[in-house]
């Protein structure tokens, strides 16, 4: 007896639990598409952009440097001692190394500034998804564009509402760019003549 009463509670409440979970509403969003269509993407491009801009040009700059050091080499070789030759040599090829190390190191730094630059537009992102999820009641919310879910049964897309909400949110502040917060301009209202005028 005491065990039906048991098999019978487990049953209840693996019946409310599956009820419950059931009842939990999912919803799905690209995060790429959404941070693709935040106007702070478009900032922290620019100002990235500069950012590798400057780099190539001091990569361009050390080229140009061994470069005049190497035509100088060639042209004098011939006239030149053994021991002129291997230190002029030796130079070329450190300079040439410092290069390749000094464009190795660009692209690592470059990829830790965009980082940086973008930080700022995904925890906006997130703060959005969140607050939709919250106001609509989601308890799931997953991000296809990682690719990674592979089923799921009908879900709302709730990409157009977290837009909506990050428009009225503060923009994101980009390092190294101009955030000045842009208000959308306050209509002006006409001056409405006065009684006495005619």
């Amino acid at each position: 007896m005491k065990s039906s009463i048991k098999k019978g509670i487990i049953i209840v409440f693996a019946l409310f639990f599956i009820g419950s979970m059931n009842a939990q509403k999912i919803a799905h969003i690209s995060l790429d598409s959404l941070v693709s269509l935040m106007p702070e993407t478009k900032v922290a491009k620019e100002v990235a952009q500069n950012y590798l801009k400057s780099l190539e040009s001091e990569v361009a700059k050390m080229s140009d440097e061994f470069q005049k050091k190497y035509t100088d080499y060639m042209s004098a070789a011939e006239g030149m001692s053994d021991l002129v030759r291997k230190t002029k040599e030796e130079e070329l090829t450190q300079m040439q190394r410092r290069i390749e190390d000094f464009r190795g190191q660009a692209q690592q730094d470059y990829q830790m500034k965009y980082g940086q630059l973008t930080q700022p537009i995904m925890d906006k992102a997130k703060k959005g998804i969140e607050a939709v999820a919250k106001e609509s009641g989601y308890k799931y919310v997953l991000d296809t564009s990682m690719g990674n879910v592979l089923y799921t049964e009908p879900a709302d897309d709730i990409l157009a509402a977290v837009k909506k909400k990050l428009d009225t949110m503060p923009a994101a502040v980009i390092p190294g760019a101009n955030n000045s917060p842009q208000k959308s301009p306050t209509p002006q209202k006409s001056p409405t003549p006065s009684k006495g005028t005619k």
